[in-house]
C-alpha cells in the first residue's frame, strides 16, 4: 500500500493507492499528541505501518527542495521559511514530524518554484505551486493525460501547466486569481500593510472571496449561496471568472508548444460545486474535467509508488535516493 498526504489549509488529507480516504482537521491534528495522532492516522487509513510501503508526504510551500527526496535526508522540513503566505496552525507540523519519527518510509515532495521549474520566464515569481499541487497534476497524469492545464479552486487558486508529460509552470495564490479564502494583495491592500494595519501575509489570508459575501468559510458560502445571496453568488462567480482567466493564460504557454487543445482540469473544493464549474465552462469555452478535492492526495500515493518502483523522474521533477 501507497499513501499520499495532502497538506491543505484547512485539513490534511490522506489517501492510498487502494482506495482508501481519511482527513483530519489541521486544528485537531495540532493539539494531538505524536502517538495519538499516528494511531489516528492509520485508523483513518484502516490499516497498520507495516503494510505502508512508502507515504508521499507534502509540507507547506515545500521550497526548500528541488526533488523528492527521502524524509531522512530533508532539513527543515523541506521549507525556506516558516514566515510567509499562508496560515500557520501547527497541524501540518505535527503530522510530518509524527510521520517523520514513525518508520514508515516516506518522501518529501517539493513545490515548483525558481529551483525547479523548467520555464525560466516563471522564475520572475518565487513560487508557483505547492507540492501537493504536484500531486493533483500527476493524478490527472495518471488518467492518460501529458497536455493540460490544473486549476485548482479552493482556499487558494493555483493554476499549473504541462505539456507532454513535464511541468512547465504554476500560478500560485499571491500571484493571480483569489481563491476562498487567499487572494493577491491589492492597492488597498499594501496600503493597509503600510499603514501597520496588519501584516502583509495577515493581508493574503483575507483577500479571498468569502470577504465579497461576509462569510468565515467556504460552508457558510454555500449556504448563503443557496438562500439565493446575491452576495454570495458575486463571490462565486468572482471566483470562477478569474479561475478561468488563469486557465487561458496557461493555454497560451502550451500554444507555444504547439498545444491547442489541452485538457482542462479543476479541482479543490469549488470543483465540486456544480454552479461555479459551469461558469468556468462558460468562460474557457471547452469541456472541463472535475478532480476534486482528493486528487492530491491521490496523486502522491501514486507519486510514492512509482518512486517506490524506481521512477527518477516525476513529469519533470527529479528524484533524489541517493
Amino acid at each position: 500500500m501507497f499513501v499520499g498526504i495532502d497538506h491543505g489549509t484547512t485539513h490534511m488529507r490522506f489517501a492510498s493507492t487502494d482506495g482508501r480516504e481519511f482527513k483530519l482537521s489541521r486544528y485537531q491534528a495540532a493539539i494531538m499528541g505524536p502517538e495519538e495522532l499516528k494511531e489516528s492516522i492509520l485508523k483513518g487509513l484502516g490499516t497498520s505501518a507495516s503494510d505502508i510501503q512508502m507515504m508521499g508526504l507534502t509540507y507547506s510551500m515545500g521550497d526548500g527542495i528541488d526533488m523528492i527526496t527521502p524524509i531522512d535526508r530533508v532539513s527543515d522540513r523541506g521549507i525556506q521559511s516558516r514566515h510567509g503566505a499562508g496560515l500557520h496552525v501547527g497541524g501540518g507540523t505535527k503530522v510530518y514530524d509524527t510521520i517523520q519519527d514513525s518508520g514508515i518510509p516516506a518522501v518529501v515532495i517539493p513545490g515548483l518554484h525558481r529551483g525547479n521549474t523548467s520555464d525560466a520566464r516563471f522564475n520572475v515569481f518565487s513560487h508557483g505551486a505547492s507540492p501537493e499541487k504536484i500531486g493533483i497534476v500527476y493524478h490527472a497524469h495518471k488518467k492518460g493525460h501529458d497536455n493540460m492545464v490544473v486549476s485548482d479552486v479552493s482556499s487558494n487558486t493555483v493554476t499549473l501547466a504541462a505539456a507532454h508529460g513535464q511541468l512547465l509552470g504554476a500560478l500560485d495564490a499571491c500571484i493571480f486569481a483569489p481563491g476562498i479564502h487567499h487572494g493577491p494583495i491589492d492597492l488597498e491592500g499594501i496600503r493597509d500593510v503600510d499603514d501597520g494595519k496588519y501584516t502583509a501575509n495577515e493581508a493574503f489570508i483575507r483577500s479571498g472571496v468569502a470577504k465579497m459575501a461576509g462569510v468565515q468559510d467556504i460552508e457558510a458560502l454555500m449556504a448563503a449561496f443557496l438562500a439565493n445571496d446575491p452576495k454570495a453568488i458575486l463571490a462565486l462567480d468572482t471566483a470562477a471568472l478569474f479561475a478561468a482567466m488563469e486557465i487561458t493564460a496557461m493555454k497560451l504557454l502550451l500554444k507555444e508548444k504547439d498545444i491547442e487543445n489541452p485538457s482542462i482540469f479543476i479541482a479543490g473544493s469549488l470543483s465540486d460545486i456544480k454552479y461555479a464549474r459551469e461558469r468556468i465552462e462558460a468562460h474557457v469555452g471547452t469541456g472541463v474535467e472535475c478532480l476534486g478535492v482528493w486528487a492530491g492526495a491521490r496523486g502522491c500515493a501514486g507519486i510514492a509508488e512509482a518512486v517506490y518502483l524506481g521512477a527518477r523522474d516525476i513529469m519533470g521533477i527529479g528524484v533524489d535516493m541517493g
